[in-house]
């Protein structure tokens, strides 16, 4: 689909119930969700969103605000005609999603944060992603040794799941200026506001080892104190990725209790 002049790719699985729009993070893609998706997809209408700027996504965005994201999200709901999902989200997926619930409060049947919160203001965050990104020995000579360097595991294997291959190489599906101008907003402020105004019912899920500061979710909680919370244990950032099996579990859940 194109909103505003920028191409928007989905993985639409289909499926029975209630939608669900997936949403991944920063240099992430839509396949990260696809064991999650697959077991969603038995009971709720599952659709995963290559963001802009990401995946099969308009690659070099003009837009990058968070504005933009916002009004992505709004137009895959509209475009696939999704009734009030619920939206979940990774990361900056999550910040999207939560965005998303706070501005649009009629759109959005429940909230998801995976690893993600309120954020910023973060003056480092833009400068540290693209050292990260710098850091990558692009091309890859394969996807194993992609996925190796990129954590190993399932957490490597589904990132390196995102590149693409060409000139005799593996490479990243995304622009390394385009990941660091998406953090700008972000490292500028905070989110509290739009956090306070999301009213739908909200599941925060958190890493044991968690990039979400712990006064964070704690503030979070203390604002909103509906707000469900859970921890896994033994993950990092890319539970998602890591524990889809919980993840899974944890979801249902939730979404059985809205009912």
């Amino acid at each position: 689909m194109v909103r505003d002049g920028v191409r928007l790719a989905c993985r639409d699985w289909g499926g029975p119930g209630q939608p669900i729009v997936l949403l991944h993070g920063l240099a992430g893609h839509a396949g990260e969700w696809d064991v999650l998706a697959r077991r969603l997809s038995s009971r709720y209408r599952v659709v995963a969103v290559d963001q802009r700027g990401h995946g099969a996504s308009e690659r070099h965005p003009r837009d990058v605000s968070r504005a933009a994201y916002v009004a992505d999200v709004i137009a895959v709901v509209d475009q696939l005609a999704l009734q009030r999902p619920a939206l979940v989200g990774q990361s900056l997926g999550g910040h999207s999603a939560m965005l998303t619930a706070a501005t649009h409060p009629g759109l959005v049947r429940a909230l998801v944060l995976v690893e993600a919160g309120s954020g910023g203001p973060n003056p480092n965050g833009p400068v540290d992603i693209g050292g990260w990104l710098d850091s990558w020995p692009t091309p890859f000579p394969s996807r194993e040794a992609a996925a190796a360097f990129l954590g190993g595991g399932p957490v490597g294997a589904g990132r390196a799941a995102g590149l693409e291959e060409r000139d005799g190489g593996w490479w990243p599906r995304f622009d390394r200026d385009v990941m660091v101008r998406s953090l700008a907003e972000n490292a500028q402020r905070s989110f509290w506001h739009e956090w306070r105004h999301v009213v739908c019912p909200t599941l925060v899920v958190l890493a044991q080892s968690s990039f979400i500061p712990a006064q964070e979710a704690d503030d979070m909680l203390r604002q909103r104190p509906a707000t469900m919370a859970m921890s896994i244990p033994g993950t990092g950032h890319d539970l998602h990725l890591e524990q889809p099996g919980i993840l899974h579990t944890a979801l249902s859940g939730f979404f059985d209790g809205l009912a």
